[in-house]
Formats: C-alpha cells, structure tokens, sequence
C-alpha cells in the first residue's frame, strides 16, 4: 500500500526547495474544480502561506456553475486564497481577430481558453514575485491531453509523476471534498465536454497500460496513437544549430 503521508511531507519539501531556491514569495495556480488542481493546490497552500488560486471562467457556461463551485469548495476547506479572472470577453475579442484572418477549426478554438489562462496566470504570478504550479498528472501528460504552451506550461509540477487514479487515492487520503473526487475528469472546454469521452479511451485503461503494461487492444491502440502523435508537446523545442537529440552541432 502506498504510503501517501511520506508522499505529502516529501512533496511539500519539494515545493519548498523550489521556492527557495527560485527566490519567490509564493505560488499561484488555476483551480478549475477538477481532481488535478485540488490536489496541486492542497499541497502548494500545505507548503507554503502565500498560495492564489485563479478560477478563469473562459466560455463555457460549466466554468461558471459547477466548476467554479467545486473550486470554491476546495479553497474553502484548505484555506487556498482565490480570485476570478472572467476570459469570456477576452476569448471572444480573440476568436473575432483572428476568424478575420481565416477560419478556425475546433481544435483551434478549444485551446484558446488553456492558453488564455496561462497568459493570465503568469500576469499574477509575475506581479507577486511567485511561481506557476502546474496541474497536470502522468496519464494526462503520457497521451499528449494538454494545451502545448496552454495547461502544459508551468515553473514546476508536484503531481506530474502521478497517474489519474493516484491523484483520486491521494485526494481521498487527504479528506479532499467527494464532489471533486466522484466528478467526471474534465477540461472545461465546452458544455459537457469530458476528457474519457473526447480520446475515447478511460483512465482506468491509461493507467494500468502506464502501471502494468496491460490492457484490451483496442485501448492499447488509442493510447499508443496519442503518445505518438503528442510527442511534440513532451519534448524540447528543436532549435537549429544547438540541440538534435541531445548532442551539440558543430556549425
């Protein structure tokens, strides 16, 4: 059995030394209502005084109902400063400039909201001298199930080695609020939207596929096709004339 006591005291010691040694005064991250950011922002508030939380409602009529609920909800048990940063009228003015220089596909459009937070996020943390924590878990970041230079970018991640199902056990351990933890995982991109049914896959099969290399085929199909094709998110920037696979060019 895990033993998630040690794994809290050696996650907070970790949010400790990166603050320490970066200098900041704090942390801020989203609280979008989901398991991954409760979890992010229990430990951050655990670690460390100076800890916001940024609901950014960006559209979806989700955002401001029960999302923002549960994240309030968290805020409230663990003492997690908040604030609300509304993108609607900031996502619509961009999806109005930029449909004007071509159509957008829905892809497109989706991830405007991730990377309209995370501008938002680094504005605040900028301004309180504090860092970004990041919210993503293992199985999330294994098939590619983030915004490149949207959710998937952050100053540091206390969570990121955790696969979804430990993120629920580790919650539940912490006496986190059951509506966070029974809620289906979700991004908040749009009404209804949840993350099992748009890759078609659940993450009980991502995680025993990570855990125990097992898994009915189909599944193992899907989740091979997302780590292949997010390869791009996961790794370096290819910049010429300084790094291909981890060795100098001569130029």
């Amino acid at each position: 059995m895990r033993d998630w006591e040690k794994e809290k005291q050696d996650r907070i010691a970790f949010i400790r030394t990166i603050l320490n040694e970066s200098g900041a005064d704090g942390v801020v991250f989203g609280n979008s209502g989901g398991k991954d950011c409760a979890l992010t922002g229990i430990l951050c508030r655990m670690a460390c005084d100076n800890v916001l939380g940024v609901i950014m409602p960006c559209g979806s009529k989700q955002n401001y109902g029960s999302d923002k609920d549960d994240a309030l909800a968290v805020a409230a048990q663990y003492d997690i400063a908040t604030v609300t940063v509304d993108l609607t009228e900031t996502r619509d003015a961009l999806l109005e400039a930029t449909g004007k220089a071509g159509g957008l596909n829905a892809m497109a459009i989706n991830n405007m909201a991730p990377r309209l937070r995370m501008n938002a996020l680094y504005a605040l943390a900028q301004s309180r001298r504090s860092l970004v924590a990041g919210t993503g878990n293992r199985s999330e970041r294994y098939m590619g199930y983030f915004t490149k230079w949207g959710d998937g970018a952050y100053d540091f991640n206390p969570i990121g080695d955790l696969t979804a199902s430990e993120v629920f056990e580790f919650l539940r351990y912490l006496g986190a609020p059951a509506r966070v933890i029974e809620k289906a995982p979700s991004a908040g991109l749009y009404d209804g939207q949840t993350d099992e049914k748009e890759m078609g896959v659940t993450y009980d099969a991502i995680d025993r596929y990570l855990t125990e290399g097992k898994g009915e085929e189909a599944d193992i199909a899907v989740i091979e096709r997302y780590h292949s094709t997010s390869m791009h998110k996961r790794e370096k920037t290819p910049i010429y004339g300084l790094i291909i696979d981890n060795a100098e060019i001569n130029s």
